[in-house]
Formats: structure tokens, sequence, C-alpha cells
């Protein structure tokens, strides 16, 4: 990371509760802080129950923040309309999830075309081209028009890595990209994250539960009953 680059994204006590003004009402983020810069590759690990998951919905802008400032290339998020959160979310953010929510009728290369066509209404033949290229570039030229259903667990995560990373957003959030693998696979799709990363200066916030992986990342960001406890970069 070039420590002197203005922070891509910036959390600043950032809370969030549930069932607001209800007898019922639960604060699960109590304060988080830290910032990202660009080219990091950082895991934001816990317990299960620790808040990890509303945390990343939140700086993927798929959630409000009760309080605190939430910037992301500079911009505070508590001030887009809806219309403004879509576009910063497709223009900025890649998603990897743990099931890889590829569309099923979809061929490996449509679905990899998905973010240009949200983006822009229409894929253009450069775009096409490019996500051609990127298959290929996850171990997957040989099998860009095949559906999900006919590719292994591991090869639709490869998928999901590329529609993610595609228009080269400048950060990519991955929840437990690797937890519905096989030790083997889950390996390999780290590997190809971080290749990724390194090839296209991507940074990447990668949650998962596997204490081999994380230790695998430049940072580890840990979450303990919504607070955060430890931040270590490693060398």
């Amino acid at each position: 990371m070039n420590s002197a680059a203005a922070p891509l994204l910036e959390l600043d006590g950032i809370r969030k509760s549930y069932n607001l003004g209800r007898p019922n009402e639960a604060e699960v983020l109590h304060g988080v802080s830290f910032a990202l810069g660009t080219g990091e590759f950082a895991a934001l690990i816990g317990p299960s129950g620790s808040g990890k998951s509303t945390l990343l919905n939140i700086i993927g802008l798929l959630e409000p923040m009760t309080a605190g400032s939430y910037r992301i290339q500079g911009e505070e998020a508590a001030g887009l309309d809806d219309a403004g959160l879509t576009l910063r979310r497709r223009s900025a953010l890649g998603f990897v999830f743990q099931f890889h929510h590829l569309l099923p009728a979809f061929t490996a290369l449509e679905n990899v075309t998905l973010p240009a066509l949200m983006r822009e209404g229409r894929v253009t033949l450069k775009q096409r081209e490019r996500a051609r290229a990127v298959l290929g570039e996850v171990g997957l030229g040989q099998h860009m028009d095949k559906r999900p259903g006919e590719l292994s667990g591991g090869m639709q995560q490869r998928v999901a890595i590329a529609r993610a990373v595609v228009l080269q957003p400048p950060l990519v959030l991955a929840d437990e990209p690797t937890g519905n693998l096989d030790r083997a696979s889950s390996d390999e799709v780290f590997a190809l994250m971080r290749r990724m990363h390194a090839e296209l200066h991507t940074s990447f916030l990668v949650v998962t539960h596997d204490p081999r992986l994380a230790e695998r990342c430049d940072r580890v960001i840990e979450l303990v009953d919504g607070r955060i406890e430890r931040d270590e970069r490693h060398a």
C-alpha cells in the first residue's frame, strides 16, 4: 500500500442498531473505526455474531449505519440517496460471496458480463472481450460457455471472482469466499484472489473463519462483540 495515498475507505465511529425505538432494540456495532488504503489485502475475522457481515454490508453500501461516518473514495456515504448509493456501489465495489450467486441460466461468460450490463445497460464488444480475457486469467478459458451447473464449486467461485474484478473496481469485498469449498479448492481460490490483487492493484477485504487464510493476508482486523479488538499488519 502507498501510505501517502488517501484512504480508499474510512470508517469513523460506525454504530449499527436494529429495531430502533423498540423494546428489543439491539446495537451490534459499537463505534467501529479503521481505514483501508489502495492496494491493501486485509482479512476481517471474528467469531459468529461479532458483526462481520453487518459491517461488510455497510461497507458494501447494502444497508445504512445508525451513526458514525463512512467515506468511500473521499465521499461521505450518508449523503448519498438511493441512486447515488447504487452508482457508487457499481463503480467502486466488486462482491464475492460464500455462495457464488451466479445466474444458473447464464453461461460463465454471460455471468461475468453482468456488471457491465447493470452499470451501463448493455455489454459492448470490448467489455465482452475483457470478460473472456479475465475468464482465461482465472483458468476457465475452455469453460466460458458452460452454465454454473456444469462447473465444480471451485470453478463457480472462480467465475464469481472474475465477475467481481472484470470492471477493475477499487475494492472487492469477499464474504467467506472459501467457506463452501474443500481445503484444496479453498487454497486455489485464495491464491487466485491474491494474484488478481497483485495484477490489478485492487484492494480486497476478505471475511473468513479460516485462520490459515487470514494469516496469509497482509493485514488482519479482528472484530469481537461489535468492536475492533485487533488490527495488525503482516510483513
